[in-house]
């Protein structure tokens, strides 16, 4: 068969492509590719074998809890019972906020549908008529004209109001009952005003909450939202003389300021360690004492007005949970720690080298409280070896137990014990639900239950000018508010 003809399109096609290998041959185009083909080759072997030699194996890490395991409390950061560290249980990852210095506007902060106007205009409302105005020389002032009668040398604060009450009267109604923030709250606090029923609380993820009970009917349900904190909050202050201040700290290792009159919560004081507790010692207005570290028991005093702190002790081998002063004597002071000691001391003569406890009693396990009773005369402690302990005499020579079951299978949650109004009860938890109220005289334990109460109390106040008013939250996020009927 005859070989066929190309037409004009194939011939001048093949004609093209000829004339073009021609052309690339010239130019040596083909070799300059290959070339730039194994240079990047190389490059890729060089990165491959660089990265085999310096990044680590990656390893896939599960949590007993997502392999159906329940955590060992033995290996918990070494502490000595079931109480787990709080950071340790939800492997937080607390990160700070970026600002240093300089306010959040409460306006930012705050966590709500509604506005928290209200809110601001009733807490300034009060403040202005404080607890202290009817004292001579406060005439409900702002609070930096009320600090400087408060600084005098021979001014003595109010003292807690005082009195006995029949447990029996100890009601809980059901309007009483609210979830002011999610989650489970580590600090509560009554405003210290009898022109108002208002209770701050913090929780966890580093919510402040406030539940102002009287406005539940012109208000909603009174509860207002902020969120200061990258960690949980773990201590509340209110001044008492001017309530329009409030210190919070966390574990994100700040103290802020919620200053209601600028409306903003200011940056006090900022650490590298978690802040575990905080106290502001009576007849001094300028400074706070706070615990801050892990393992390190430390205790610290803040000024307020230079922002950083001004003294530092180690007073423990271990955290200090709580922090407390002696009524009558404001020199007196009290810390628990997790390694297992309660310690009495005397703030004008301590050691900065080597400090020296007026009295130290030990518990076989962490003592998570330790509170001067009304009178100063007594302090109970309560520790995670089912004892809550009692100290009194003149120099707390007299001790005595009282066995309280304070574990209830919740490894992250700890025991407090508080006193009420005055010498004859203390308040704390109930493994069922309900409230424990010991008696000091006869050693014996009445229990508060209540049908609408779900979940094991955590946390406790006594009003401090309401003879019978009781607030409580428990680890489900709910406050509940007795009172005496």
């Amino acid at each position: 068969m005859a070989p066929q003809k190309l037409i004009d399109y194939e011939r001048r096609r093949i004609e093209n492509i000829k004339r073009n290998d021609e052309m690339l041959a010239s130019l040596q185009v083909h070799s300059k590719i290959n070339e730039l083909s194994a240079a990047t080759k190389r490059q890729r072997v060089q990165r491959t074998e660089k990265k085999s030699k310096t990044e680590a194996p990656i390893v896939v890490r599960q949590s007993l809890r997502t392999r159906g395991m329940q955590p060992d409390p033995s290996t918990a950061g070494g502490l000595k019972d079931e109480s787990v560290d709080i950071l340790k249980v939800y492997k937080l990852r607390i990160k700070k906020s970026p600002r240093e210095s300089g306010p959040l506007s409460m306006k930012d902060a705050y966590d709500g549908t509604t506005s928290d106007r209200k809110l601001i205009e009733t807490i300034l409302g009060v403040s202005n008529k404080s607890h202290l105005s009817s004292i001579e020389g406060i005439d409900g002032g702002s609070c930096n004209s009320i600090v400087g009668v408060l600084e005098n040398e021979n001014f003595r604060y109010p003292s807690r109001v005082r009195g006995s009450v029949d447990l029996g009267s100890l009601k809980l109604e059901e309007k009483n009952i609210a979830r002011v923030v999610p989650g489970r709250i580590l600090a509560l606090r009554f405003f210290p005003s009898t022109d108002m029923k208002m209770i701050s609380v913090g929780n966890n993820f580093g919510y402040v909450g406030f539940w102002n009970v009287d406005s539940i009917k012109e208000d909603g349900d009174g509860i207002y939202r902020y969120h200061p904190h990258s960690g949980p909050v773990s201590g509340i202050v209110i001044q008492p003389f001017c309530l329009s201040k409030m210190f919070t700290c966390g574990y994100d290792g700040f103290i802020q300021l919620m200053d209601v009159e600028k409306e903003a919560f200011d940056l006090v004081y900022s650490g590298d360690h978690p802040i575990f507790s905080v106290s502001q010692r009576p007849n001094d207005v300028r400074s706070l004492y706070f615990s801050e570290g892990r393992g390190r028991g430390q205790l610290h005093t803040l000024d307020e007005r230079a922002g950083k702190s001004s003294t530092s002790w180690t007073l423990h081998e271990d955290r200090i949970n709580t922090i407390d002063f002696n009524s009558e004597n404001s020199n007196i002071m009290a810390t628990s720690s997790t390694d297992g000691t309660v310690c009495i001391w005397d703030l004008r003569h301590i050691d900065a080298d080597k400090p020296k406890s007026l009295k130290t009693v030990s518990h076989k396990k962490s003592v998570y409280s330790a509170y001067f009773s009304p009178s100063g005369s007594c302090l109970a402690t309560t520790s995670g070896d089912d004892e809550v302990g009692l100290l009194s005499g003149a120099n707390y020579e007299d001790t005595s137990v009282i066995y309280h079951y304070n574990r209830k299978g919740l490894w992250y949650y700890t025991f407090r014990a508080i006193w009420g109004w005055d010498d004859s009860y203390i308040f704390t938890s109930n493994k069922k639900g309900g409230v424990d109220v010991i008696s000091t005289a006869e050693r014996s334990v009445v229990t508060l239950e209540s049908p609408y109460v779900s979940s094991i109390p955590c946390r406790f106040d006594a009003h401090p000018y309401e003879v019978g008013m009781l607030a409580w939250a428990t680890i489900g996020s709910h406050v509940y508010l007795w009172t005496s009927c």
